[in-house]
């Protein structure tokens, strides 16, 4: 009796019937070849530039790069579609220096080679430069918990600024398929029905601001994203951000893939659905006197500007709706901490959670 092992069928890709399937597409487990999966993956970013018309030919457009996987792979993609397609867009590279020491310092380093690779210009902006605050010290003040909702403000305010300084109304950022679902699940679960609505918009747009963004990544599912820079073998930098873990996103991200093991199409279709909610015109108040026409003061402190008012921060400068702008409101309140932390901390430098994180991976015992 033969023991010869008998020779596995290759399966053939799905979409060529040519070439050897290697893989089994996350979005729909359409097994198919790593030429095929090239071709679908930059045809489906390229229907969903042309469908919801992104960009505008001659348009200077800024690639909103952190050195991770998906920016990483933005910045490959648009710059293949870019010379495909004949966009004539002018590309160019805008990192945010949050001030997180062993963590934004090495992902910078991975953005500065993209740079060279993908032949960009590159623009980065600092915190510390336009706050007089990195994150590490924020955390140091704050807390950790509360560390991404100071660094969501700062992060916009700060790409705005940087674009610019640049003379360009555009931004691209990476956010993805799963980025997305994740947003509508938080708004859902925090009861935030003020966000809802607009969190599954392709492009935003503020009144009064000469920035707009956009994702082109929308409908890309995180698991594509990887696939694609694994096989072309992209440059970019893995880490989770040291503070990440305490942000509820964590929570809805949990949820979000445990859905997806059951269900691999909810994460559309959670996007779908988000774009299908609409929330009810809300009643307009009576105003009662003269004054309250005037100003509006809000549960944080804040004060509504009048109607007639300039749309700008009276200390910055930023677009606001209040006199104050929200990052200018976050931190007078951790200027009033920052003595106390001194006092109690000394004048030491502080080392920043990631680098510590990093010392001590490396011990050995």
């Amino acid at each position: 009796m033969s023991t010869a092992r008998v020779p596995r069928a290759k399966i053939l890709c799905e979409l060529c019937h040519d070439r050897k399937a290697i893989m089994k597409r996350p979005k729909n487990l359409q097994k198919i070849c790593k030429e095929c999966f090239y071709h679908v993956f930059e045809t489906e970013i390229h229907n969903t530039i042309i469908d919801a018309n992104l960009f505008q030919r001659g348009e200077k457009v800024a690639i909103g790069a952190s050195g991770g996987k998906d920016s990483t792979v933005l910045a490959s993609v648009l710059k293949t579609l870019n010379e495909r397609y004949d966009y004539g867009l002018e590309l160019v590279l805008l990192s945010i220096d949050e001030g997180i020491v062993g963590y934004r310092d090495d992902s910078l380093a991975t953005v500065k080679r993209n740079q060279k690779q993908y032949d960009m210009h590159l623009e980065i902006v600092s915190y510390k430069d336009l706050f007089k605050w990195s994150m590490d010290e924020i955390v140091a003040c704050a807390g950790v918990r509360s560390s991404c909702t100071y660094c969501g403000v700062m992060r916009r305010q700060a790409l705005d600024r940087g674009a610019t300084k640049l003379g360009i109304s555009h931004v691209v950022t990476g956010h993805n398929a799963d980025d997305m679902a994740e947003t509508v699940l938080m708004n859902l679960l925090r009861g935030d029905t003020g966000r809802l609505e607009k969190s599954v918009n392709i492009l935003t747009e503020s009144s009064g601001s000469p920035v707009k963004r956009s994702k082109p990544f929308k409908y890309t599912y995180q698991k594509e994203i990887v696939l694609y820079a694994h096989y072309k073998k992209l440059d970019y930098f893995s880490t989770e951000c040291t503070y990440a873990p305490e942000a509820f996103r964590g929570t809805a991200r949990v949820l979000l893939k445990n859905l997806e093991a059951v269900r691999p199409s909810c994460i559309i279709d959670i996007i779908r659905s988000g774009e299908q909610l609409k929330l009810r015109p809300k009643k307009q108040r009576m105003r009662v006197s003269a004054v309250a026409q005037e100003v509006e003061v809000k549960r944080d402190g804040s004060v509504s500007l009048k109607p007639e008012s300039s749309n700008t921060c009276e200390r910055c400068g930023y677009l606001s709706n209040n006199r104050i702008c929200q990052a200018c409101f976050l931190l007078e309140g951790l200027e009033k901490n920052r003595a106390k932390v001194l006092i109690e901390g000394g004048n030491t430098a502080i080392a920043g959670a990631a680098k510590i994180t990093r010392e001590l991976e490396a011990l050995s015992f």
